[in-house]
């Protein structure tokens, strides 16, 4: 069975949880990228400036509510089907500031068993939890939830060190800047790397992270029963720079390589060297994006000491160079990206003001 991530419907609706208490800041912040991303795609569909999808603020009865700072935001709308699903942090403990669960949790259950996307940021995670969707597989939340966020879900993988995790369409973001990193991510599934990078670069261009960003988009291939190969998994994230041969690998876990290869891909539904490559790719598409490392550095960095072949590798997985990848999210020159942020902020006016 074949467990990598499809290529994404037409995304028609994104979501985001109205709550009370709800942090305002990370309730508008996604509200903010999505939009400037619709506005963006929609203008890469030949649309103009019409938004390609709908970015709405739902909530359980369709009404607003009081956010943390006292300013009330008013919902969009009632709960209702999405095909990405925003839940903002909140203030409080999930058991007394949720008073909505009866009608909540019942709504993720059912939007995840249609296949929508759902992502929750910091405490926000405690509602994918609550809804029994993340029993057994890893997710993470902020660091201040951590012991209780175990004591009240046991049965979930709560993995402490990392600042994102996926797993079957669910998304974890432990704080601000990694839900910034994750909303990117989801943006360049739907939309494209062209956009994703837009609106990194339109938005995030001053970011400073504290962490690397890591990789997303693997969690889905856990889902299996091969324990053997979910060890062989976890060896790989953490050594993939190294120099190893497969045989040795296979050998180290008790396999042949036929039996190794052949167990590696129905489990996964990637062939090993073809997982090991995307492993590879995808942390150097964070590095690439949040660091100044030369591509020399990134390519050693990543497995590769022949930068020329680590290039004409990256560009087989994305579809650019390294150099074209970076200049995506950077943009060239300060004030060229100034120019750009405005240029957004006056599109995202303008898109308001003929009602888009």
């Amino acid at each position: 069975m074949n467990m990598r991530p499809q290529p994404s419907p037409r995304l028609q609706r994104v979501a985001i949880l109205v709550t009370p208490n709800v942090f305002a800041s990370t309730l508008m912040q996604a509200k903010d990228f999505f939009h400037l991303a619709s506005l963006r795609y929609g203008r890469e569909l030949g649309l103009g400036l019409v938004p390609a999808y709908e970015t709405c603020l739902l909530s359980a009865g369709g009404e607003g509510a009081q956010t943390f700072s006292g300013t009330r935001m008013e919902a969009e709308g009632a709960l209702a089907d999405a095909d990405v699903i925003i839940l903002p942090a909140f203030w409080g403990e999930f058991s007394t500031a949720s008073p909505e669960t009866t009608q909540v949790l019942p709504w993720l259950r059912q939007q995840h068993a249609k296949g929508a996307v759902l992502c929750g940021e910091a405490n926000g995670v405690f509602w994918l939890a609550e809804a029994g969707l993340l029993d057994g597989k890893e997710a993470t939340t902020y660091w201040r939830y951590f012991d209780a966020f175990s004591e009240r879900y046991p049965k979930i993988r709560l993995n402490r060190e990392k600042h994102l995790t996926d797993a079957d369409n669910l998304y974890c973001a432990a704080g601000l800047t990694s839900a910034c990193d994750l909303y990117v991510y989801v943006i360049e599934r739907f939309c494209g790397p062209r956009v994703a990078q837009a609106v990194a670069r339109d938005i995030l261009h001053e970011v400073r992270r504290s962490y690397a960003p890591g990789r997303i988009g693997f969690g889905g291939q856990k889902l299996h029963q091969d324990l053997q190969i979910l060890q062989v998994q976890d060896w790989l994230e953490t050594h993939f720079a190294d120099k190893f041969r497969f045989e040795d690998l296979a050998r180290k876990h008790g396999m042949s390589i036929r039996n190794f290869m052949r167990r590696f891909h129905s489990a996964t539904g990637d062939k090993p060297l073809h997982y090991l490559q995307r492993l590879r790719i995808e942390t150097a598409k964070g590095l690439l994006s949040a660091s100044a490392k030369s591509i020399k550095t990134i390519s050693y960095e990543v497995g590769y000491d022949d930068a020329s072949f680590f290039a004409r590798l990256f560009r087989q997985h994305t579809g650019a160079s390294p150099n074209q990848y970076r200049q995506g999210y950077r943009g060239g020159t300060a004030a060229a990206s100034a120019a750009r942020l405005a240029q957004a902020t006056a599109e995202v006016v303008s898109s308001r003001l003929v009602g888009a």
